[in-house]
Parts: C-alpha cells; structure tokens; sequence
C-alpha cells in the first residue's frame, strides 16, 4: 500500500511500524464471562477501552495513513502528512506552525537538521509517532534510542518517551561502543557554569549535542561511571583472579588490564584525569593506579605520531594539596612553540 507518496504502512519515510496489535499485546488476558476482556486480572472501564480505542485510531487513521490531514512537514528530505492539532502537543512544532503560513486549509512546515546528525530520519519518526500514540514505544531499540531522544528532546511535551530513550542509552553503553560513546560526550558543548547547554525549541540550526539538555549530562555521568567503575570490575582489572602474566619490567599485566589501556588511550584528557583521580576507580593500589596511568599516558603520546595531537601530559604522586583523594595527580604541558631563529 502506498501513502503519501510512500510505499510501507507508515507515514512518510515508512520507519514506524510496530504491527497494529504490538502496542497493546501487554493487555491481552482472559476474559470474563460476559466477553469483556480481562487485563492485569481486573476488567477494564469502559472509559479506559474507549480512549485506548481513540488513541489506536489516531496512531493508525491519523499518522500512519494520514486521513484528513491538514499539516505537511518536510524533514530529512521526507514529508509527513499530519495534523495540527497534534502536532500542537510539541512546543516546537507549535512555535513552527505559528509563524507558517496557512493556504487553503493547509500548512507547510520545515525543519531544518542538517547540522545537527543526532536527530536521525528513524528517530524523528518514531518521535512523531509518539505524538498520536505511544505506540512508537515499541520501536526504540538500543541501537536507535539516542535518535530518538534526540528527536524528542527537540520535540518537546514527550518526557516519557525522553526518559525511556535514556535508559535504553544508558544501558546500551559498552566494551565495543565505548569509542563512539567517548566521541559524542567529547563533543557535549559546556557552558560556564560546566554544564551543559540546552536549546531553546524555536531556535534554528540546532547545536550537534546542545539538543539533549539535561540528558546530556546524564549520559557523560553514565560514560564516566562506565569507565571506572563498571569497566575496571567488568575486566577484572586490580582484582585476585586476574591471570596475570610477567612482564619486562616485572610489571603483571592482563587481557583486562590491556583492553582497559587501550580504551584509556582514546579518553578525552578532562575526562582521562577525573578518572585517573578518581576514588572511584578502583584497580588495586595507588602503585598499580600510578603505573597503569603512567602505561596510559605511554599510549596516548603514541597517538600523537597518529594525527591525535595529545599534549605531553606528566604524573605527579602524592601530595598534600589532593582533593579528590587520590594518590596520583594527572597534569597536562602545553607543547612549546618552536622558535626560529632568522639570521640576517
């Protein structure tokens, strides 16, 4: 079937579709005997069937066959047909139609993400979905949930659905993502205070990472705790059972220990010293912190022949003046400038 141009059952770029019983399988049950369906062992209202009844048509009737569509939203290079009425739940959306002309009926609305890639094409459908019905819940998936809390967060008026994204984020953080996931909090605009800084819903283009307000704060505080906590006790690193193995240097060393270096060796460096002086981040004795973060630094200045650019970094060890109650103190030099002496 075809809709809006689209071939698929779903509005626009045909990305939402979660079946039309999917949504609400958690209600099945048994029935009572007079035929009315039991759900969570009481009988529902009638009030509840029928805005469930509502909402099912919305989703289905409204986004994804548009019927009686009155607003066309252009995005990512797709078109949506929607109505104004529900779109009007987005305090962005709003803010748009507001300030679009209206013709014979009709509005046209434009966003405008080119310069902001976290707003994927899946994610903005899926929050638009979440406009009708929350249906579109069914389709977050760890692998497009920062999509889709970015969309929402643009969006605005979904705090669920912003909330159910971060926690499938969060919990989506991993050994083989952990590269991507220090790239984005790398790329997190701070503001004076150190926090980071969100968006207005009306202002246009959209900051890369600024989108995410308060998540994403969040989500650097989750990359953080990932690195030293979940990941040192994950690899087993400082603990009794990890099978160490002599080195040169009489140094023992892991697969853990290894794995956890050469993530360390790609950690942005504010990030590198919180969590070198963290109490936190807890790998066995202050000497076996000072040696792994001396090993870490090794690999990160290799990464300077990489194109990387890190600057020399040097350790200091105990000292009174620590207030994160660490032993070992991580300070960054500048490169000096070489100076060129001109003969006349």
């Amino acid at each position: 079937m075809t809709m809006n141009g689209y071939s698929g059952p779903s509005n626009g770029a045909g990305v939402v579709d979660a079946g039309h019983g999917e949504a609400y399988a958690h209600h099945a049950g048994s029935t009572s005997a007079g035929g009315v369906p039991v759900m969570n062992g009481y009988a529902p209202t009638p009030y509840h069937l029928h805005n469930e009844a509502i909402v099912n048509h919305l989703y289905h009737a409204g986004f994804q066959t548009a019927n009686y569509a009155d607003t066309i939203l252009h995005v990512h290079g797709s078109s949506y047909r929607l109505h104004a009425i529900i779109l009007s739940r987005s305090p962005y959306l709003a803010h748009l139609m507001s300030t679009s002309p209206q013709s014979a009926g009709q509005r046209t609305i434009y966003v405008h993400l080119e310069h902001d890639p976290e707003v994927t094409q899946e994610g903005f459908a899926i929050a638009l979905g979440y406009l009708y019905s929350p249906e579109s819940l069914n389709i977050v998936r760890p692998e497009n949930a920062r999509g889709v809390l970015a969309a929402a967060c643009l969006l605005g008026g979904m705090d669920y659905l912003c909330n159910y994204a971060y926690e499938l984020c969060r919990q989506s953080i991993t050994v083989d993502n952990i590269s991507e996931w220090l790239e984005f909090v790398d790329s997190i605009p701070t503001s004076s205070d150190g926090s980071s800084t969100p968006i207005e819903p009306h202002h246009l283009p959209v900051s890369r990472t600024a989108i995410f307000g308060p998540y994403a704060d969040r989500l650097k505080n989750d990359v953080f705790h990932f690195l030293v906590v979940t990941l040192p006790n994950m690899l087993n690193v400082g603990g009794l059972s990890s099978p160490a193995t002599p080195q040169g240097d009489c140094q023992a060393s892991d697969a853990g220990r290894d794995t956890l270096l050469q993530i360390f060796a790609r950690v942005p460096f504010d990030m590198f010293k919180a969590a070198i002086e963290s109490p936190t981040f807890q790998i066995g004795s202050d000497q076996a912190r000072f040696r792994f973060a001396k090993d870490a630094i090794e690999a990160r200045k290799r990464g300077i022949a990489r194109g990387q650019g890190e600057e020399t970094v040097v350790l200091a060890f105990g000292g009174s003046n620590n207030l994160s109650g660490s032993a070992v103190h991580v300070t960054r030099k500048l490169r000096k400038r070489t100076l060129w002496k001109v003969n006349s």
